[in-house]
């Protein structure tokens, strides 16, 4: 008589994928979450880098994370902890206990937990389960190096090469646990490993094994069943922030008719950008991989005045350098799209953390009056759409748009729906060939309306120009230093922005009409936020969420409602930076304030315990 396996039905569930940087963590959870994505679950990702690119094997500082949470409703968040952890060395299991839940499971290779690695992971007993207080987790502990290189023998690989796909066996093993089909997950090996199929055919040898390892211990633990959601129909794709953000930009060129140029020097977690752009020549993109900061904004700069969509992108510390060519956008009024995927600081600070402290930095870091638009994604597939926005903005109203994303939302995936781009409006650039007025055209003037000033790419006949650096004068356009007209440039210059208020959506409070407490948010943390309105009205609490993508200027329905509500909290990963924002920008606006600098997400239950707590205080 044949056992059958436990399967238990779940609605979401949490997996987190550790080991050393050089386990493979990153591709096993992308491949994992591609799975799911294609099976029709919803997912959310979290990959969480070691801060040093390769600290000692074995030891706690290496340790490298893949998170997916995945269901068969809208998921919004990475989850706060793990029902299933694959710690692939002790120092996994070490760093990763704080994250898993009562009943979580798991998965070890026994062979890396030998005397040796528990003394690399500075453990002061044998017996890591119960040091930890583990012991009563359901544990599946299986000799994953041996059966990885005796599995691969027929292959020639050496030992090294062969240990290398034991990330296949866990993931094959998983797929087990989850019910996943490993057809698909074959086709993306051999499409990865297309140049050596040794090295593919070894892969896919190591998946199948781990996935008939889990159907031999079947009768031992429980596997998980998860249902695919009914979506809307169309072409879905597994997409980081930083894909996201690459397309959005290519859609705004295409929409408004201008090449795309990126003007960039790697940084972290910004760097995907650059590499993703000079992939689509094909699509009339031209990337340049300049000496340093400086230089990438320059040459953005140069292209934007030629007629193209410039763009640079960076982290906090190359913004930094950023700031004077920013300044020169300014007041030469050219369409730059800037793009700030923040991580943690100050100065090099923690390159492959998230944080959004930047937010000061974006509105007022320049020297001068110097007022940009600021943007600011939510989720990794939003940022399509705001870099879309951020393209149209530099566009039609000629200024620089800062886009800021971070690294959680950067490494971040989630399922997303190709778009149809005849559903996007529409981009006109503010030509010269617009321009009506009697008076002679100057390069600065400007539509009465919007206060844009009209753009004469060079070579246009007739309306040869200079402009740049130095002040000019408002009528005649040429160099000035009048008292009079400086200020009159300044405010022109801070009006047209102002005004950009007329051209963007209205702040959207989600949730309960009569809620007691409005959330308020910014950029990445959207998903906690809406998540943890979700848990304290199904408690029984009245809750809602005003989440901002809009922040300079705020969109014009702003103070109508955040003074709809008795109580407002900001969150935000920073020391109240928007919060003070919004206070100088709305009158006696004196909102509760959450903060928190970890380098880490938002942790959903520890929002609903303080949001709670303020609900219940007076």
């Amino acid at each position: 008589m044949t056992e059958q396996t436990k399967v238990k039905a779940l609605d979401q569930i949490v997996i987190r994928f550790s080991g050393d940087s050089g386990d493979g963590m990153q591709l096993t959870g992308t491949i994992f979450s591609n799975l799911s994505a294609i099976f029709g679950n919803d997912i959310s990702t979290f990959p969480d880098y070691p801060a040093e690119v390769r600290a000692p094997q074995g030891s706690l500082s290496g340790i490298s994370g893949f998170q997916v949470h995945l269901g068969a409703k809208k998921i919004f968040t990475p989850g706060d902890k793990a029902d299933v952890l694959v710690a692939m060395n002790p120092a996994a299991l070490k760093v990763n206990v704080k994250n898993l839940k009562p009943d979580s499971i798991i998965i070890i290779d026994t062979d890396s937990f030998q005397k040796r690695d528990l003394e690399k992971a500075e453990y002061s007993t044998e017996d890591p389960f119960e040091e930890l207080e583990l012991e009563d987790r359901q544990v599946i502990a299986a000799p994953v190096s041996t059966m990885v290189r005796d599995g691969l023998a027929e292959f020639g690989l050496d030992s090294k090469a062969a240990l290398r796909c034991k990330n296949m066996f866990t993931l094959g093993l998983v797929c087990w646990l989850f019910d996943r089909p490993v057809d698909e997950a074959m086709k993306m090996l051999q499409n990865k490993f297309a140049k050596k199929p040794v090295i593919a055919q070894a892969n896919i040898k190591a998946l199948t094994d781990g996935y008939n390892y889990g159907h031999n211990i079947q009768a031992s633990v429980s596997t998980y069943r998860i249902e695919g959601t009914k979506v809307e129909p169309g072409i879905y794709k597994d997409v980081n922030g930083n894909n996201a953000i690459s397309y959005g930009l290519i859609a705004a060129a295409e929409k408004a008719g201008l090449r795309l140029f990126l003007g960039s020097y790697p940084i972290t977690p910004a760097t995907e950008i650059l590499q993703e752009l000079s992939k689509h020549k094909n699509l009339g993109v031209i990337t340049i991989q300049a000496e340093d900061e400086i230089a990438g904004i320059c040459t953005a700069i140069g292209a934007s005045f030629a007629g193209c969509l410039g763009v640079t992108s960076t982290s906090g510390p190359g913004l930094a350098l950023k700031s004077e060519a920013i300044g020169l956008a300014v007041i030469a009024e050219l369409p730059l799209v800037v793009v700030d995927v923040q991580r943690g600081g100050p100065s090099t600070g923690m390159p492959t953390k998230s944080e959004q402290a930047d937010l000061m930095q974006v509105l007022y870091g320049r020297n001068g009056e110097s007022p940009v638009v600021v943007l600011a994604a939510a989720t990794p597939a939003n940022c399509f759409d705001m870099a879309f926005w951020a393209g149209k903005l530099a566009v039609e109203h000629m200024t620089p748009v800062v886009l800021l994303s971070d690294a959680f939302l950067a490494n971040g995936s989630s399922a997303w729906r190709i778009p149809d781009l005849d559903d996007y409006p529409g981009i006109k650039p503010n030509y010269v060939s617009n321009y009506e007025e009697e008076a002679p055209w100057k390069p600065y003037r400007r539509d009465r309306d919007s206060l844009v000033r009209y753009w004469a790419t060079p070579g246009t006949e007739g309306f040869a120009h200079r402009i740049g650096g130095l002040e000019k004068d408002y009528d005649t356009s040429s160099i000035s230093t009048d008292p009079m007209n400086h200020q009159k440039m300044v405010m022109t210059r801070q009006a047209k922005i102002d005004k950009i208020a007329g051209f963007i959506p209205w702040l959207e409070a989600v949730g309960d009409s009569d809620a007691e407490l409005l959330l308020v948010g910014w950029g990445g943390t959207y998903g906690h936020l809406y998540e943890t309105m979700e848990i304290m009205q199904s408690r029984g609490r009245k809750v809602a969420l005003a989440h901002f993508r809009f922040i300079s200027p705020l969109p014009e329905n702003t103070e109508e409602v955040l003074k709809r509500y008795k109580k407002v909290i900001v969150a935000e990963q920073n020391n109240g930076q928007f919060a003070n924002y919004l206070r100088s920008k709305v009158n006696d606006f004196n909102p509760y304030r959450f903060n928190r600098i970890k380098g880490q997400p938002f942790i959903v239950s520890r929002l609903v315990e303080e949001f709670t707590k303020i609900l219940e205080n007076s």
